[in-house]
């Protein structure tokens, strides 16, 4: 999985005067968690924008003065319910040995039959959780629709997981292709004409 360096200073003031100080500043207060004791930073809010807006799923090497290296991921994050504006944000360090859970996007590949005679293509689930060591953690989670026929799913059970497991229960529709307006009106339509007796014929 690709990873974002995030550029910060440890805090040793986390009361609420001094976060507030952070936040008039431009900086966002964040705390990183899962190691000995909870490591208070914190970083310019600009330096989180590739990792928050975006559909795409990182780790985060969190690079703070001094040295301090550590390789984690977003855990929590809280913003203002009006600005939008991140105000705090939570991270759970990575250990090489202990295996992770997190949210990876679905990437979408194949050519679905069912699309190409009229289909409409719903995408259910644009995010599936999965557990891996980090060294494992994928980009995305690839769901193949190839074989989906008009009115068909893909189930999770059908994903190929590869070094990762997918914490989903079975019966989880990932993507299915719906019949459109358009494909069942000409359905109909021509179930109309078949049943209707042919010009010429005597009852």
């Amino acid at each position: 999985m690709k990873s974002i360096t995030i550029k910060g200073s440890e805090r040793e003031s986390v009361g609420k005067v001094a976060t507030k100080a952070l936040r008039n500043a431009g900086a966002v207060p964040c705390v990183l968690y899962g190691g000995d004791q909870p490591v208070h930073f914190s970083a310019d809010e600009k330096a989180f924008k590739n990792l928050v807006y975006t559909p795409n799923a990182h780790t985060v090497e969190i690079d703070l003065e001094g040295g301090k290296k550590f390789n984690a991921i977003l855990q929590d994050i809280q913003v203002h319910p009006v600005s939008d504006k991140i105000l705090h944000i939570d991270f759970f360090q990575l250990h090489d040995d202990k295996e992770i859970t997190m949210e990876v996007p679905v990437k979408v590949t194949g050519v679905s039959p069912g699309v190409l005679l009229g289909g409409v293509l719903r995408l259910n689930t644009r995010r599936l959780k999965v557990k891996a060591l980090p060294k494992n953690l994928p980009d995305f989670v690839e769901a193949n629709i190839s074989e989906l026929e008009m009115g068909n799913k893909l189930y999770v059970t059908k994903l190929v997981a590869d070094n990762y497991k997918l914490l989903h229960p079975d019966n989880t529709v990932v993507a299915q292709v719906r019949i459109s307006r358009a494909a069942m009106k000409a359905a109909q339509e021509a179930a109309k004409a078949a049943k209707a007796p042919a010009k010429g014929k005597k009852k």
